[in-house]
Formats: C-alpha cells, sequence, structure tokens
C-alpha cells in the first residue's frame, strides 16, 4: 500500500507545484528552463508506475461489497467519462458538453474515479480511486480560483459531436478488451 500511497500523493503534487509552490516552480524554471517540464515530466511518469505496481501488489482488504450492479453502472459512467475527456479535444469550437463543463479533463476523471469507487470496495481501490477522485476536485478548485470567472467557448458543429461518440465508443471498446486481457472483465466475467 505504500507504494500506491507515494504514487498517488506525487501524482497530486507533481500537478500542484504550480499552485502550492510558486517561488520553488519558478526557480525550477530559473535555473533549468524547459528542462524543470522534463522534471514533472518524471514525476507524473514515475507517480503512474507506482499507483499500478502499488495497486497490483496490494493485499485484497475487504471494505465494502459492492452489489453486482454496481459493475454494470461502472461502465455506464465510463462511456460518459470518455466522452466528457473528449469533450475538451474539439478546439477552438468546443461540443455541446465542451461549452457547459469549464474542466472537462478532471471531471472525466471525477467519473471515472467515482464509478471504480462505487464498483471495487476494497482498501487498495479507496486509497487510488478515492486519492485520485480528491485530487480532481481540489484541482478543480484550485484553477477556479487562480483564473476566475469562465466564458463557455463557442459550440462546434454536430460533425464533431459525432465523431467524438464515436471515439468515445472504440476507446470504450479497446480500455474493455485490455480490462480482458489484464483478467478484469469489466462485463461481470471472469
Amino acid at each position: 500500500m505504500t507504494l500506491l500511497i507515494i504514487g498517488v500523493l506525487l501524482w497530486s503534487f507533481a500537478h500542484w507545484i504550480k499552485r502550492l509552490a510558486p517561488d520553488l516552480r519558478q526557480a525550477m524554471t530559473g535555473k533549468m528552463g524547459e528542462a524543470s517540464k522534463g522534471v514533472i515530466a518524471v514525476a507524473l511518469v514515475l507517480s503512474i508506475v507506482l499507483m499500478v505496481v502499488g495497486y497490483g501488489r496490494a493485499e485484497f482488504i475487504a471494505v465494502w461489497y459492492p452489489p453486482s450492479f454496481f459493475g454494470h453502472l461502472n461502465n455506464l459512467l465510463m462511456l460518459l467519462a470518455f466522452y466528457v475527456f473528449g469533450a475538451s479535444a474539439a478546439k477552438p469550437a468546443k461540443v455541446w458538453l465542451g461549452t457547459k463543463i469549464r474542466h472537462p479533463q478532471l471531471a472525466a476523471v471525477k467519473i471515472w474515479a467515482f464509478g471504480h469507487l462505487l464498483a471495487n470496495g476494497d482498501l487498495a481501490s479507496i486509497i487510488l480511486f478515492g486519492g485520485l477522485l480528491a485530487w480532481a476536485v481540489i484541482s478543480m478548485i484550485m484553477i477556479n480560483r487562480a483564473e476566475g470567472p469562465w466564458t463557455p467557448p463557442a459550440q462546434a458543429p454536430v460533425k464533431k459531436e459525432i465523431v467524438l461518440v464515436v471515439i468515445t465508443l472504440v476507446l470504450f471498446s479497446v480500455v474493455s478488451g485490455i480490462h480482458i486481457w489484464l483478467g478484469v472483465n469489466p462485463f461481470g466475467g471472469v
């Protein structure tokens, strides 16, 4: 569990350094220039490795036993998460949802994490998905405070909406296939 916790904390603080320690971030940029971005990137990659390895090695400690239909609810939420994440990609105009949500990528992480919290009742899942849910919520608050009011972008043509739906379905299928290949069937099988 220690690796998992360190991974979640490293992920969070590597993202937050700009806002929590602007002097440190500025000093890094002043001394290292563009290489400071590489340091942050390495920290983020390391955090992902720590989370994956830590989660995989964590002892299964049941905290609660989710009903089986929560797995199906999680699948629906994953479709929504892929769609919401993709809503940030259309530029300069946004698909419909991108004109309603200020931070679609962080919103997608929140949906993803919440869905996985519903479907998994073990301690490692609560640490991983709960930690990333907290990170996304806090990140939104920090950004909103720093940037002030938001002006929604223009809406893109319907064609971009259709493309996003197709991409969402393809990515959901690919990620589901990877889960099955890894031995975790998101559709209730073994």
